[in-house]
């Protein structure tokens, strides 16, 4: 399968989501308007890795070279590129994001991403904030806006024009770097900006139609968030519906629509995407992984993990660490 993605995503570096527009009050960007925010990152962010910062929930993120497609879960959040190209694969769908463009999550979701334009001159250059959930509803619930949901098709993932508050507002976070004696006190502050702005704008439909209460979105985003928390257990279909208030069938369907895969997939990617962890950075041997995310078969662990990742499980961890 990973081998399938490779050639998919070689084959359309220049593919971008036709639905990609950008809506709001603020006015979008072009890449040029990123180049300070690149400038900050490159400051904190030396080498090639994923950097945690003082800033709860924002990561930075550097690379030198192109990437192979990794499987990873994205959480509530927007993402950054300002240097580079990245392109994210949400189901049956391809998205690309370059200095200028947003992307925004609204549910936990499953992804393969990769880098896609990088050199050790012009290195990607990345960035994540993720949001807590009931901070969303808060404020959403506050401000009231949850009233406003537009009958809209609902996206886990959205891509559009990063507006100049949102970019501004980003550049005051990592400014505060330098200030950590003001850190604790207005990371918070200008996190609720970030959140309401983008409430505001483009995003604001897909994060809004999870926050709603009582909307199927909603409730799906509490069964997602169940079953992070619990993959290694059997999946019982009919418990799960019961606590989305909703019928089996009609708890498949949405789950689908919200996901863009069934609930087993999804349990099935936490699983397989845990036990690759576990084994590339613990040393845990494949046997063990296996059975500690909830499989009591490892024939058909391993089948299920060559299947997602294109290679048997030790061979695709050693396939890893010579990368």
């Amino acid at each position: 399968m990973e081998e399938e993605l490779v050639a998919r995503l070689e084959h359309s570096s220049d593919a971008v989501n036709p639905r990609n527009s950008s809506s709001g009050n603020a006015a979008p960007l072009v890449a040029n308007d990123t180049r300070r925010l690149a400038q900050a990152l490159s400051r904190w962010a030396r080498s090639d890795g994923d950097h945690e910062t003082p800033v709860a929930g924002l990561t930075l993120h550097r690379r030198h070279k192109l990437t192979m497609p990794l499987h990873c879960i994205y959480g509530l959040g927007i993402g950054l590129t300002v240097q580079g190209r990245k392109q994210v694969i949400v189901g049956d769908e391809l998205m690309t994001y370059s200095p200028g463009q947003s992307m925004v999550t609204s549910i936990d979701m499953p992804v393969i991403s990769n880098v896609i334009q990088a050199s050790v001159a012009q290195p990607f250059l990345g960035m994540m904030l993720t949001f807590e959930n009931a901070l969303v509803v808060e404020i959403a619930e506050r401000l009231q806006l949850s009233q406003r949901l537009k009958d809209e098709a609902f996206k886990p993932l959205s891509v559009n024009e990063l507006d100049s508050g949102v970019l501004e507002a980003l550049e005051r976070l990592i400014a505060l770097f330098d200030q950590p004696e003001l850190l604790k006190s207005l990371a918070p502050l200008i996190k609720e900006e970030i959140i309401i702005r983008l409430m505001n704008g483009a995003h604001g439909p897909h994060i809004l139609h999870v926050v709603s209460a009582g909307s199927p979105s909603q409730n799906i985003a509490k069964a997602v968030a169940w079953l992070k928390l619990h993959y290694t257990q059997a999946l019982r279909m009919d418990d799960l519906a019961a606590t989305a208030h909703m019928s089996p069938s009609t708890f498949r369907q949405h789950f689908r629509t919200v996901t863009g895969m069934s609930p087993l997939q999804y349990q099935k990617q936490l699983r397989l995407q845990a036990a690759r962890h576990l084994m590339y950075s613990e040393n845990i041997d494949a046997s063990s992984a296996g059975g500690l995310v909830g499989y009591e078969s490892s024939s058909q662990f391993s089948r299920e993990y060559s299947r997602l990742f294109g290679h048997p499980p030790q061979r695709d961890i050693k396939r890893m660490r010579v990368q």
